[in-house]
Formats: C-alpha cells, sequence, structure tokens
C-alpha cells in the first residue's frame, strides 16, 4: 500500500471523527496512529535529523519550520495539536542535492511538531520540538 499524503489526511479524518465519538483524547493519538501507519510499526530512533523550530511564535498563522536529515528519501511533518496532523510531507530523490526543507505551517495552539524521517536504510528518524503559540503575541 503506497502511502499518499491524501490517504494520511483521510485515515487522520476518520480517527478524529472516531475519537470525538468516543470521548477520546484525540489530537495526539492522530499523530502517533499516523506515524504507525507511515512506519508500519517498525522502531523509530532520534537523534539523525535536526528539526529548527521557534521556541515561541507570535503569530501561530506562519511559523518557519526547517528539517534537514542527511540520507532521508523523505520527511512529513505533523503538528499534534491541530485537527489534522499531517502537516507536510518532503521526498528527495537520489539525485537531491541536500536533504533538508523548510516551509511554515499553521498551528492551532501550543503543541508539538514533529518531523519524521525515513532513512535510505529503510530505518526511521524523529525528532520533535515544542512551539509556545502566544495570542496577539502578549505571550497568553
Amino acid at each position: 500500500m503506497e502511502l499518499t499524503r491524501r490517504k494520511i489526511l483521510a485515515i487522520g479524518s476518520g480517527t478524529l471523527a472516531f475519537a470525538s465519538l468516543t470521548g477520546l483524547p484525540a489530537f495526539a493519538s492522530l499523530t502517533d496512529e499516523a506515524i504507525a501507519v507511515i512506519t508500519g510499526g517498525s522502531d523509530v530512533g532520534e537523534g539523525a535529523i535536526n528539526l529548527t523550530a521557534p521556541e515561541i511564535a507570535e503569530n501561530g498563522n506562519t511559523v518557519p519550520i526547517q528539517v534537514d536529515a542527511p540520507g532521508a528519501v523523505a520527511i512529513t511533518l505533523f503538528a499534534d495539536g491541530n485537527p489534522v496532523p499531517a502537516v507536510a510531507t518532503f521526498n528527495f530523490g537520489p539525485l537531491s542535492a541536500s536533504r533538508s526543507a523548510s516551509t511554515r505551517i499553521r498551528l492551532a495552539k501550543t503543541q508539538n511538531v514533529v518531523a519524521l524521517a525515513k532513512m535510505e536504510d529503510g530505518t526511521f528518524q524523529r525528532a520533535s520540538a515544542n512551539v509556545k503559540v502566544t495570542i496577539g503575541g502578549c505571550g497568553g
């Protein structure tokens, strides 16, 4: 089964609907479930990728994120407090000069941003950062 961003979003939306009906804590489990779908239940290591995110974001609408994973073939970003946690997926071909990406994402509230990288050898690496989103830049 080939996972596309569309399939991950559909899985996440279905899980969110189920969790809201059952009263389960939805968002953190959505990220864990989406990661489990991508990894197929494989172990996920830490330390081989770098995730750069601001500690405090004064505007949750445009939070700059940068991820660098030498040897990665794909990197997926998750925001565990958003209604749909899968934010972006970057795929790298064999001729990619660098295995890094940067983007701006929207965060609904203070939450963890997680980067999951699939490495060339088939293993998975993970990095996370907590981003505090202030209200109107006032620290609320």
